[in-house]
Parts: structure tokens; sequence; C-alpha cells
């Protein structure tokens, strides 16, 4: 029994290692956009920054990785706060009538792109979600 646990417990802290890891690597060094092609608000706002540096993902091509995902939700308070609420399907799939929860919000996220608030760039420790003026005034700040 006293091998069982102390196997188990090896496990348990290789994931939890693991998991730091992956967490430090996405806090420090990812500099990345993820946005929308055919938006023409995304493409405004990369016209506007200095993008050297970064690595662009279209949303469309590759959706966002679940790893990443909850690394941005942890930075912006939770999942509701990066779900757009303006997509068409949030009201076609009846999503607007739904008492959705965080679990939910991630799960619509991580199947359909519509549902990310764009974009999202990650810079370092910081995450920019949405396109309001006041996220990307401070977006650009912290880049000049």
């Amino acid at each position: 029994m006293k091998t069982l646990t102390v196997w188990f417990s090896l496990i348990i802290f290789n994931m939890i290692i693991k998991n730091k890891l992956n967490d430090f690597k996405l806090n420090y060094t990812m500099k990345k956009i993820y946005y929308l092609s055919s938006c023409s608000t995304c493409q405004r706002i990369i016209s506007e920054i200095n993008i050297e540096g970064f690595e662009l993902q279209d949303i469309k091509q590759e959706n966002i990785s679940a790893e990443v995902l909850d690394f941005v939700a942890k930075k912006s308070g939770g999942y509701e706060n990066i779900f757009s609420k303006r997509a068409i399907k949030y009201r076609s799939m009846g999503l607007n009538e739904m008492d959705l929860n965080e679990e939910d919000y991630r799960k619509y996220m991580l199947e359909e792109y519509t549902f990310l608030k764009r974009p999202f760039i990650i810079n370092g420790d910081k995450v920019y979600v949405g396109n309001s003026k006041k996220t990307v005034d401070q977006l650009k700040d912290d880049l000049s």
C-alpha cells in the first residue's frame, strides 16, 4: 500500500510541476496575437501597434488551445469576461436564453472561434482581450 501511495504522489507531483512549467512559459515568454483575419477591427488594431516579435494566429484557421484559453481567462477574471455575446451564434443557438456557467463558456469558446472576444493579445505576463478603446489604448501604452 505504501508503494502505491508513493507512486501516486510522484504522479501528482509530476503533473503539478508540468503545469507550473507551462504557466511559466505562457506567463513570461509568449508574444502572440489571436485574431480573425476577416475582422476589420482586428486588422485595424494590428495595423496600429508594433507587432514585431509577435506571432499571429488566425483563430478561424486554428482555434485557441485549451491551455492558452485557460491562461487568458485566469488573467482576465474568468471565461465569461472573454466570451463574445455579440456573436451571431450566441442567439441562434439560444445561448442567450440559457443560464451559462464558466464551464459552459469555456466549452463553447473551444468548440467555436466566434465566441472569443477578439483580438486576444498576450505579451509576456500581460493579456489584452477585445477591442474596447480602453484595452487598445492600454496595449499601445504598454508596447511603446
